[in-house]
């Protein structure tokens, strides 16, 4: 199995807890969501935050969806394993698709969700795992367990939903009809439509994947980060640098080689956007590590 030592993982990065505030709530943090099998990126995108002074000390916010599509979801989860190791104060967030393979390791998949699962991406879990796709689905799952214990208890322990500050971390998104700290996990991890519609200020500034962005770029509306860009599907991997202290927020992308810091989509609906509350930080300071 592969190791979750963060030394072996990320050889870069800073072995250290976050900085708190005085609610215990981590000052910066490093929200990245629908890693979709996509290891490689997470590789790349995590190395260049590690370059990035200001953000030495920030908590990474894993937001759902590290499995399906991609090529390596075994790595992601090992991946998201060794951040949070490596940087008490980081957090994993439950998405759809880990749901779907959550439940197929604890067999609750029913014949017809097992096919669909398979069909949207499942398949290249399993493929990712090794564990012999001629097997039947019992003994695919009990070799994945064998191998990989503690990818179950990833999952089963993932938050659905965290609240920090003026921000709320999540996969998919909230019903906006509904106290943010009386969510459903299930709207959590599979709400589309109505939250993505909603026009207006929420309790809080919600910070998200789930939904794959125009153009590849993260999107800020008056309620949302949307920062899904569509790196299963040859866009990018997206990291949102938030500095709850200064009030800051940044991007940074890539696409696997290359790192660009990226300007989001801004979606004015008549009650302006999130840069009220979060300016851009300005030129990101990169550690020199010659």
């Amino acid at each position: 199995m592969m190791a979750t030592n963060p030394a072996d993982l990320f050889p870069t990065l800073e072995r250290r807890a976050a900085a708190l505030d005085a609610d215990g709530q981590p000052k910066r943090i490093v929200a990245i969501a629908d890693v979709h099998g996509m290891a490689s990126h997470l590789d790349h995108l995590v190395a260049g935050v590690n370059g990035i002074d200001a953000f030495a000390d920030a908590a990474f916010f894993i937001l759902g969806d590290l499995v399906d599509r991609g090529p390596d979801s075994r790595g992601a989860i090992d991946r998201a394993l060794a951040l949070a190791k490596g940087r008490a104060g980081s957090r994993i967030f439950l998405g759809n698709h880990d749901e779907w393979f959550l439940r197929f390791l604890i067999d609750e998949l029913a014949a017809s969700e097992l096919s669909n699962w398979i069909e949207q991406g499942g398949r290249e879990t399993l493929a990712s795992y090794q564990a012999g796709t001629d097997r039947s689905p019992q003994g695919v799952r009990e070799a994945i367990l064998k191998d990989c214990p503690s990818h179950l208890e990833c999952l089963r322990r993932a938050d659905t939903i965290a609240l920090v500050g003026d921000l709320a971390f999540v996969h998919a998104g909230v019903d906006p009809t509904k106290p943010l700290d009386n969510q459903s996990a299930r709207d959590c991890v599979w709400i589309r439509a109505p939250f993505m519609r909603h026009a207006g200020p929420l309790s809080h500034i919600v910070v998200h994947g789930h939904t794959p962005q125009k153009d590849n770029r993260p999107t800020l509306t008056e309620n949302r980060i949307s920062i899904d860009t569509g790196a299963c599907y040859g866009g990018l991997l997206t990291a949102a640098l938030i500095d709850r202290e200064a009030k800051t927020l940044d991007f940074l992308s890539t696409d696997g080689v290359n790192l660009v810091i990226r300007e989001p989509v801004l979606t004015d609906r008549g009650f302006g956007t999130v840069r009220k509350a979060y300016r851009p930080g300005g030129a990101l300071v990169f550690r020199n590590e010659a």
